[in-house]
């Protein structure tokens, strides 16, 4: 057995009742590339920061369908990375339990802090600042989100390992990173994250939206795609499997022969496999370095 292992992708307070978590604040001054890239957005000295992937979904009707799709009911504790200004969460406070909203940027926070000030929907929204991706997934029985771009990978991935399983997510990516969620073997798409999502879960293509119906507008056009974790998951240590199909995939238009006979990845077989020989008290492996087992 040859073991492929490599490493996986990638103080409170209370304001305005709300409870939140700390983040560090964003300097103004001087002037930065990040400031550059910022748009003025609809509330006052509210600016939209596009290095932070801030592209707000203004449609309602796109809104209404994407919480819609989602399915939500009445006792649901929903996760939302990215919420932005609250056009859905407002719409989805209307419809669950609890909201549970992920923002990195202040300033958005205190925007989405007034959307439901003084109203009952108040008590069923916690707020937690901060990176998603350094922090542990809270307990939630289904995601929905407009996903910052630039996060998508390492945050599906960390979805479909997370424990215990959540019922379903329905997600915004970017057009290209959508389709290769769905791409089926053969077509120019397939690729290492094809065949991982669809190994952990059931992944479906629900709809296309324009960049016109965000603000400011995305360079590139959007879908959005319902994920569906596998319960029970596959019975295989996933770190080894991702590590398989990093050598696999590094050239695709390799045959599997020539890519496991290459020297680099000869070398790290035998490392492996040193591993776990060791790992599991193996002391004789000389036969198989040698190329005779």
């Amino acid at each position: 057995r040859c073991c492929f292992v490599v490493d996986p992708w990638s103080c409170g307070k209370r304001v305005s009742g709300l409870p939140i978590s700390n983040m560090p604040k964003v300097k103004t001054k001087p002037r930065s590339r990040q400031q550059r890239q910022e748009t003025k957005g609809p509330g006052p000295g509210i600016r939209f920061n596009t290095g932070l992937g801030q592209h707000i979904l203004k449609n309602p009707l796109i809104v209404n369908s994407i919480v819609e799709k989602a399915a939500l009911r009445p006792t649901d504790v929903v996760l939302e990375v990215g919420p932005g200004t609250g056009n859905m969460t407002v719409k989805m406070l209307e419809k669950v339990k609890k909201v549970i909203a992920c923002e990195l940027d202040v300033k958005l926070v205190g925007e989405l802090q007034k959307r439901v000030q003084g109203t009952p929907l108040a008590s069923k929204l916690e707020i937690k600042i901060g990176d998603v991706l350094k922090s542990d997934l809270p307990f939630f029985d289904a995601c929905v989100a407009n996903l910052p771009y630039q996060i998508s990978s390492p945050f599906v991935f960390k979805l479909l390992l997370h424990r215990p399983f959540f019922r379903c997510a329905v997600l915004m990516f970017q057009r290209e990173f959508a389709l290769r969620l769905v791409a089926r073997p053969g077509s120019p798409q397939y690729c290492r994250l094809s065949v991982n999502t669809q190994l952990l879960a059931r992944v479906d293509h629900l709809m296309k939206i324009g960049r016109n119906n965000f603000k400011p507008p995305p360079k590139v056009e959007s879908s959005v795609v319902r994920i569906e974790p596998k319960n029970p998951p596959p019975p295989i240590n996933f770190q080894e499997w991702d590590g398989l199909l990093r050598i696999v995939f590094v050239r695709k238009n390799k045959t599997l022969s020539a890519v496991f006979n290459s020297n680099a990845v000869k070398r790290l077989l035998e490392q492996n496999y040193r591993i776990h020989c060791s790992q599991n008290n193996l002391v004789n492996f000389s036969k198989f370095l040698s190329g005779r087992g």
